[in-house]
């Protein structure tokens, strides 16, 4: 069995401030199992584990691999990466709606970017459009979101907070919401109660991102709506599959979602999401956001553009 670990890093378009880390380049390891790829990308300031600690894992798992021993990995990201590379793909799956455009910046920056999409979008304006949101001053993104509403009024708009409000900033801030236009506010509070508080107060339906990827116990709400799936930061596909079973149990709809992976592993995410989610667009935009690929045009990895960790006596 031939088997390889490569070890990457792309730069950005621009700087990345992710939880507080600021970014200019994304750095991740490739895993490829004969001939099968997956990703192991810890995302700063999210991901519990750090690369050098996903990447140890990763060789450690691979030497194992080697003596004929089939250990199970214990971090997120290096489950993921180790499950795509060796799962038994489907051969075909159903075609998924186009990811939904995701804006993330300053408000300023913002309203200049929205009016150089709307040439783009003026025949077709997305169904959907997802927000960062919890970062700058709430009277500022309050006025972005009027003018998004305002210049795309057939637009639902997703609103990401990753935790970001207390329960009272997240009162003020839904209370200046366009009513009827959201879809639905992503971990607007850091504990979930003050998220449901928050909901039952201002009608505004809520998504579980966070809470997913660090294991903290939830149920069912009346004004819960979606189970955003982060699966870099979930881990297992086991894991992933078994909150997608759930959503479905409980009528909640399943968003994959990527967390600035390679454009490799966006192409893995979105294959996930067609066979979870087929109806649902995808939360996959984050390809803009980096200068270099990983691909060429055919869909191969280049690994001359990566170092190699790693690489099996058959390989």
């Amino acid at each position: 069995m031939a088997r390889a670990l490569y070890r990457y890093a792309l730069a950005l378009t621009r700087p990345l401030t992710l939880n507080g880390e600021r970014l200019t380049q994304r750095e991740g390891l490739l895993v490829n199992i004969d001939g099968q790829w997956g990703e192991i990308a810890p995302l700063p300031g999210f991901s519990c584990e750090t690369l050098a600690q996903a990447e140890a894992e990763a060789l450690a798992y691979l030497a194992a691999f080697e003596r004929g021993e089939v250990p199970t990995p214990q971090l997120a990201s290096v489950q993921f990466g180790l499950g795509c590379a060796r799962r038994a793909w489907p051969e075909r799956l159903p075609q998924s709606p186009a990811p939904y455009p995701l804006l993330q910046g300053t408000p300023a920056h913002l309203m200049i970017e929205i009016e150089v999409r709307l040439k783009a979008w003026r025949t077709a304006p997305p169904e959907r459009l997802k927000l960062k949101v919890a970062r700058y001053p709430i009277n500022e993104e309050l006025a972005l979101i009027k003018r998004i509403s305002e210049r795309l009024p057939t637009t639902r708009l997703i609103l990401d907070a990753n935790g970001g409000f207390t329960r009272e900033q997240a009162r003020r801030f839904c209370a200046g919401l366009p009513p009827g236009q959201i879809d639905y506010l992503e971990e607007p509070c850091a504990a979930l109660t003050d998220t449901q508080a928050v909901a039952e107060a201002t009608g505004v339906p809520f998504a579980l991102d966070e809470t997913l990827s660090r294991q903290r116990p939830w149920q069912a709400h009346p004004q819960l709506a979606a189970l955003v799936i982060k699966p870099t930061l979930v881990g297992s596909l086991a894991a992933c599959q078994a909150l997608v079973e759930r959503a479905r149990a409980l009528g909640l709809r399943v968003v994959v979602s990527s967390s600035f992976e390679s454009e490799l592993c966006l192409g893995l995410l979105s294959r996930l999401a067609s066979e979870w989610a087929p109806n649902e667009p995808p939360g996959l935009d984050t390809a803009g956001w980096f200068s270099e690929r990983l691909t060429d045009k055919h869909g191969a990895v280049m690994t001359e553009r990566c170092r190699c960790l790693y690489r099996s006596p058959a390989a």
